[in-house]
């Protein structure tokens, strides 16, 4: 009798430890990844982490793009998951400093991400630690128009001073040597971080997207320099037409060069250019003494602070860290993978890519609206249209945005 009642006793412990264990292997994970490509990636990425790890199962909550910038401030303080997709660089910053982020500087450190995912490390470092793992970019670059270029007769420039001359002999032939869309304003922005990057460097950019430096100084006042020098050659109604608009530019022959990201190849293709007559090329060099260093919006995935399961949020992120994983999620993605290690398809703009960012010892900028608050990113946007269109009104937008960096950086 004994012996039964001890057996019921274990038995009924047994019953009520086993629920409890189980439950403690629970990873929820909040994401926006709710377009197709994205989420077939993450399916396909929660599908292989369970095979490996079967007795962790991961739960998702899905929210729209729009509706996840809100929620994740509410989630964060409210009812945090275990596991969270946000952005590298500046974004991330807020929630780093409001302690919300968990510092996983260890993940990195056990698993030589410092090598392997060395081109995303400084977007992912705050006060020399890491705050999540990157697994997803895209390039941003200079599309151009292989017929146009042999036309003219001219060659893809590897310096600024090269480009401009360019420009000339493009327009002696009347063909817009750069286009753009500027009615949505933000592909002058990847024009603006460009000259950025390589007239001061990557650390300057941030700071200056960060509100650190005047935009009254000189050293901004030498960007809009160089800016200036391309403008005669810009496509005249740029502020009237949106990014598609000038994609046709490009494949019709009438502009020779588009600075954009990889995701619009697609539409270049669809005009009915081939990787025959399409070609990509660096943004030139300007300042020979500066790192290289490039645009590439970057995805990331992030353990919040008040996560219920952090040991296993920290296998998921070493999982997704790893190359055959981000291979295997960038093929789903049409994006480039960040490990180094990784390897991308046969497509030639991919590869360019690939090769470009993993090679950029200067840094990886986010893009100017991810890298500076809402409010300066929307008015430097507007700045920068408007110089394009009036550049003898320098001085009057740099004052107006040295005006509203006091404001935002001092709230």
């Amino acid at each position: 009798m004994v012996h039964l009642r001890k057996g019921l006793v274990l038995a009924m412990l047994l019953a009520t430890t086993a629920p409890a264990f189980a439950q403690s292997r629970v990873l929820v994970f909040n994401t926006d990844a709710s377009d197709p490509a994205p989420k077939a990636a993450f399916d396909q990425l929660i599908a292989d982490f369970e095979a490996e790890y079967p007795e962790i199962d991961v739960q998702v909550n899905t929210f729209d793009h729009e509706g996840y910038k809100t929620a994740i401030r509410n989630f964060m303080t409210a009812d945090a998951p275990d596991l969270a997709n946000w952005y590298a660089g500046n974004r991330m910053g807020p929630f780093v400093e409001a302690g919300q982020f968990m510092d996983v500087s260890d993940i990195w450190a056990e698993n030589n991400l410092t090598e392997t995912l060395g081109s995303a490390l400084s977007s992912m470092t705050i006060d020399g630690k890491q705050w999540g793992i990157p697994y997803t970019y895209y390039q941003w670059g200079i599309y151009t128009n292989k017929d146009v270029y042999a036309q003219v007769g001219v060659e893809p420039a590897a310096t600024w001073d090269e480009f401009i001359a360019n420009c000339e002999k493009f327009k002696a032939a009347g063909i817009d040597c750069l286009t753009t869309g500027s009615k949505a304003l933000w592909p002058v922005a990847g024009l603006f971080d460009y000259l950025s990057l390589r007239t001061n460097g990557y650390d300057w950019h941030m700071q200056l997207t960060n509100g650190e430096i005047p935009w009254t100084d000189d050293s901004v006042r030498a960007v809009f320099a160089e800016f200036a020098k391309v403008l005669p050659y810009v496509s005249a109604n740029h502020a009237a037409i949106d990014w598609q608009d000038a994609v046709s530019n490009l494949v019709q022959g009438k502009a020779a060069n588009y600075v954009m990201g990889n995701f619009a190849v697609a539409a270049f293709k669809d005009g009915g250019m081939t990787d025959e007559t399409l070609g990509f090329m660096p943004f030139p060099t300007i300042n020979p003494d500066i790192p290289r260093a490039e645009e590439a919006p970057t995805d990331t995935v992030h353990i919040p602070a008040a996560a219920k399961n952090p040991e296993d949020a920290k296998l998921f992120l070493a999982f997704m860290a790893r190359p055959d994983v981000q291979t295997k999620m960038n093929a789903t993605l049409g994006q480039l993978p960040i490990n180094a290690e990784s390897s991308v398809g046969d497509d030639p703009f991919l590869q360019a890519g690939f090769e470009l960012l993993s090679t950029a010892e200067g840094g990886i900028a986010q893009f100017f609206d991810r890298d500076a608050p809402p409010e300066m990113a929307k008015a430097g946007m507007e700045g920068f249209q408007e110089f394009m269109v009036r550049p003898e009104r320098l001085d009057a937008i740099l004052e107006r945005l040295e005006r509203q960096r006091q404001r935002v950086y001092a709230q």
